[in-house]
């Protein structure tokens, strides 16, 4: 079992940066891919960034060239710094943990994950 805890949101204007965390408990973090999803009022759950348990990241549209993923196994966390920031990018952000190796991009494919936490930008 792995609980995941996401802190790091809150309000910002555009072209402002905000890092997300996200805390999980359990003794075998280290084997979980670990992705980050957004979903906007009305819209469906996305992936934006997942990283391997190897420490390699992978982004999807979404998250291509301004965001950044990862991760310190030592400490249980996974990170996502999000930099030039875009009213499109106001969100629900979900943090998840899946035994799927790869690059897994379906929420389906995500055994754990964390409550959310809101990132709002301003134009």
């Amino acid at each position: 079992q792995v609980q995941l805890v996401e802190s790091g949101g809150g309000l910002v204007q555009a072209g402002g940066s905000l890092r997300l965390s996200c805390a999980a408990s359990g003794r075998t973090f280290s084997r979980y891919t670990m992705g980050w999803f957004r979903q906007a009022p009305g819209k469906e759950r996305e992936s934006v960034a997942t990283i391997s348990w190897n420490d390699r990241p992978y982004y999807a549209e979404s998250g291509q060239g301004r965001f950044t993923i990862s991760r310190d196994n030592a400490k249980n966390t996974v990170y996502l710094q999000m930099n030039s920031l875009k009213p499109e990018d106001t969100a629900v952000y979900y943090c998840a943990a899946s035994i799927v190796g790869g690059y897994p991009q379906r929420p389906s494919e995500y055994n754990y994950w964390g409550q959310g936490t809101q990132v709002t930008v301003s134009s």
